[in-house]
């Protein structure tokens, strides 16, 4: 619920979201769809050129013609409902280095709540200032609020930058956003998978990876956890595992003789199916327990990260896992 003093994050600022952390990553075939999701949402053209040259500063020239080049390839099949936005126009101050450089020392004083000056490397904090803050932030394509969405969702797509992350959360409040849609955009790229934020930890890559499709990884989590899982059960229990996939990963179909599998979704989002049955969406929180001899997949969604914690229980002598065919394009395809 909304206060008159909060935000709620809306449709457009998750397309904006969504493009600059998958932008951020390098992940042009999940950007794809993506860029026309945001454009159907009511981001415009422009706006979407104004964001991926913006984020040039934080994912180098490559990341950001790379987005530009996928935004034009879908231009190709431009759609009635999609706006192109206001004009460009060259900004005055890419014509007066003074003015730039006053503009973004009196956005960087906003940003970080503080004068801020990099005096270790002056090279740096003339950079930010002239020309991030200054020759970037002059644009009239984004507000301030829209640039900190940005900034935020792609930081959140990369590994390493965690000061800078925590920065400019901060500084996305200092810009006109609430901390409550700060908080709200952070959590929503996690849950729909756009980023990978868990406590659990992802593991090395799959040893099983010949019986998945796509990328996996495993991490053995067993312990107190486990032990407690055991002491509530009526039989045994198998120590916790837990399988992390890329988007599009799933494992195939398989059996699970004498034995009782328990998956527990930890974050992002996948599928579930039984053979015969209707495919399952599990979001965290979503436990299932799969029957001994039951023929069954399961895996990530197509646009989402998913991770989910595994044990075998009802254990019993002569247990094991029956690996069987692949889960096909033309069944998982299916899956919306």
């Amino acid at each position: 619920m909304t206060t008159a003093n909060s935000q709620a994050l809306t449709e457009r600022q998750k397309g904006l979201a969504a493009c600059a952390c998958l932008m951020a990553q390098g992940d042009l075939t999940r950007l794809e769809p993506a860029v026309r999701t945001a454009l159907d949402n009511g981001v415009t053209i422009n706006e979407l050129k104004e964001a991926f040259s913006q984020l040039y500063a934080y994912t180098g020239f490559p990341r950001s013609l790379n987005a530009l080049g996928v935004l034009g390839k879908v231009l190709e099949n431009k759609q009635p409902n999609w706006q192109e936005g206001k004009p460009w126009k060259r900004p005055a101050e890419w014509d007066d280095a003074k003015k730039a450089y006053e503009l973004g020392k009196k956005n960087q004083t906003q940003l970080s709540g503080r004068p801020f000056n990099y005096d270790f490397c002056p090279q740096d904090d003339y950079y930010l200032k002239a020309h991030l803050f200054g020759d970037i932030f002059a644009g009239d394509q984004l507000t301030a609020a829209d640039r900190e969405i940005v900034t935020v969702a792609a930081l959140s797509g990369m590994e390493g930058v965690a000061p800078q992350l925590a920065a400019h959360k901060q500084g996305a409040v200092n810009m006109g956003n609430t901390q409550q849609l700060v908080d709200e955009l952070c959590a929503w790229l996690c849950n729909e998978g756009y980023t990978l934020s868990t406590k659990w930890p992802k593991g090395e890559k799959n040893p099983y990876g010949k019986y998945f499709i796509g990328q996996s990884y495993l991490a053995d989590v067993g312990g107190g956890l486990m032990r407690s899982a055991q002491s509530d059960a009526s039989s045994s229990a198998t120590s916790l595992k837990n399988v992390t996939f890329e988007p599009r990963c799933r494992n195939n179909w398989h059996v699970h003789h004498k034995q009782v599998q328990v998956l527990i979704c930890v974050a992002g989002r996948g599928w579930y199916q039984e053979w015969g049955k209707e495919a399952v969406e599990m979001v965290p929180g979503t436990v299932i327990a799969v029957p001994a001899e039951v023929k069954h997949w399961h895996g990530a969604a197509k646009d989402s990260w998913f991770q989910h914690l595994t044990y075998h229980k009802d254990v019993q002598e002569g247990a094991s896992n029956e690996w069987l065919e692949a889960v096909t394009d033309d069944v998982y395809d299916k899956l919306k």
